[in-house]
C-alpha cells in the first residue's frame, strides 16, 4: 500500500546552501588551512562536499535525496485540511446510514468507524 518516495532540498534552499558553502570553502582555503593543519583539510574538504551537494540539487533534475518517506498512492499529497475533513465527515455519515438501512451489522459498522477513524487521527 505504501511505496518509498524521495525528499530533497527545495531550489532556493539549494542556493542557499551553496553560496554558505562556497564562502566556507574560501575561509578553508584562505584562513583556515594555512593555519590549521589536519582541521583545515578536514574544514575544506566538507565545506567542498556541502557546496557539491547542494550544486548537484540545484543544478541537476534529480537531485540528491535528503530523506526517504513511504507515501500512501490512494491519498492526495495536496489535500486541504477542509476536503480531509469533508471526506471524514462523509465516510461517516455513509457508515451510519448504511448501518440504519440495515445493510451493514452493527459489529461492520464498529469496524469501519474504527478503520476511518484511524485514518483521520
Amino acid at each position: 500500500m505504501f511505496y518509498r518516495g524521495r525528499v530533497r532540498p527545495s531550489r532556493p534552499a539549494s542556493l542557499l546552501g551553496m553560496i554558505v558553502g562556497i564562502v566556507f570553502v574560501i575561509i578553508g582555503f584562505t584562513m583556515v588551512m594555512p593555519t590549521g593543519g589536519i582541521f583545515g583539510v578536514l574544514w575544506t574538504v566538507i565545506a567542498i562536499a556541502i557546496t557539491g551537494y547542494h550544486g548537484y540539487n540545484l543544478f541537476s533534475s534529480q537531485g540528491a535525496a535528503e530523506w526517504e518517506v513511504d507515501v500512501r498512492p490512494d491519498r492526495p499529497l495536496n489535500r486541504s485540511m477542509e476536503e480531509a475533513s469533508v471526506d471524514f465527515e462523509e465516510k461517516l455519515r455513509k457508515l451510519e446510514r448504511l448501518r440504519r438501512e440495515g445493510l451493514i451489522t452493527e459489529e461492520e459498522f464498529k469496524q469501519k468507524r474504527d478503520e476511518v477513524m484511524r485514518d483521520k487521527w
